[in-house]
């Protein structure tokens, strides 16, 4: 397990390595530079002033030189500056990461247990399994920006039980929450449900029931851990996904995270808070896929 584990790390160091330097090159290619939006911001700037901020910030470098000299940085804790907020990246990326974990947690418990729950239901009451197939098709179906603009509307403006938006104590995370985790919620009802009718057929099924087994004891028990594998894999990539994808969510609901940051970058052609901000998210998706490994050997050892 350990040596699994090492290896997966010097995996994961290497994709980032690649992914920072095709998305640094990328940003390269782009037309214009820092210096020049400072030239158009600034008609009082000369083209001598140009050359010699160019010259100070290592603009006037080969490119690949320029990655080097920002990859060295970044590897001794030297983010740099966001041209955009005017602050440190670290002390952007960590409240944003932390903002957005808080969510996309919740959400993503809240969508499995939820999904999980109703699939179980449709895998033990075949009368019921319309109905389950009805809402996870609901749930798919209902863009997310329009359900959240419903829940405000509903119980922030009309009921006034919740707060609209903002950032705060736990009232602030329901509304987002919910939101996120109906619009993940359909995936795992139907797979929890197919995974479940199968595994419901297994014989160790059959000889718990002989033995006076409780369904809810040979559903949880027995057939769960079973059905499990797949569920785990999806919820790490939703891990990774949620992190960079939550951007309408927090944008509707004004919270402060790292879709939203990305959104912001991107947008203000911050073009290193972009880049650290989409490599935070890669790393956080491919350590998400490694806790979904070891879950999986742990509930099936036979997974090599």
């Amino acid at each position: 397990m350990i040596r699994l584990i090492l290896w997966r790390l010097v995996q994961i160091a290497v994709t980032a390595a690649i992914l920072s330097f095709c998305a640094f090159m990328l940003i390269a290619l782009m037309p214009g530079d820092p210096i020049d939006l400072a030239i158009a911001g600034d008609p009082r700037l000369t083209s001598e002033d140009a050359a010699r901020l160019r010259a100070l910030h290592g603009l006037d470098q080969p490119v690949t030189a320029r990655y080097l000299a920002w990859a060295w940085a970044v590897l001794h804790g030297n983010f740099g500056h966001s041209r955009l907020f005017a602050q440190p990246v670290a002390t952007l990326l960590g409240p944003a990461l932390l903002s957005s974990l808080a969510l996309l947690g919740l959400a993503l418990v809240l969508a499995v247990v939820s999904g999980v729950g109703l699939g179980a239901l449709a895998a033990l009451r075949p009368r019921a399994a319309p109905l389950v197939q009805g809402l996870a098709l609901l749930a798919q179906a209902v863009p997310s920006f329009w359900l959240g603009i419903l829940l405000i509307i509903l119980f922030a403006v009309q009921l006034g039980w919740l707060p609209a938006g903002g950032e705060g104590g736990w009232r602030f995370l329901v509304l987002p929450v919910a939101t996120l985790a109906f619009a993940h919620l359909a995936s795992y009802a139907r797979h929890a449900a197919s995974a479940l009718s199968v595994a419901m057929a297994e014989p160790h099924i059959r000889t718990a029931r002989a033995q006076g087994a409780g369904e809810g004891r040979i559903v949880w028990r027995h057939a769960l851990p079973n059905a499990g594998v797949p569920l785990l894999t999806i919820a790490a990539l939703d891990a990774g996904s949620l992190v960079s994808g939550a951007l309408i969510t927090e944008t509707i609901f004004a919270r402060p995270g790292m879709g939203k940051l990305i959104y912001d970058a991107v947008m203000g052609n911050d073009f290193n808070l972009a880049l650290l901000a989409l490599l935070v998210v890669a790393v956080v998706t491919m350590l998400a896929t490694l806790a979904a490994d070891l879950a999986q050997r742990w509930l099936d050892p036979r997974i090599v």
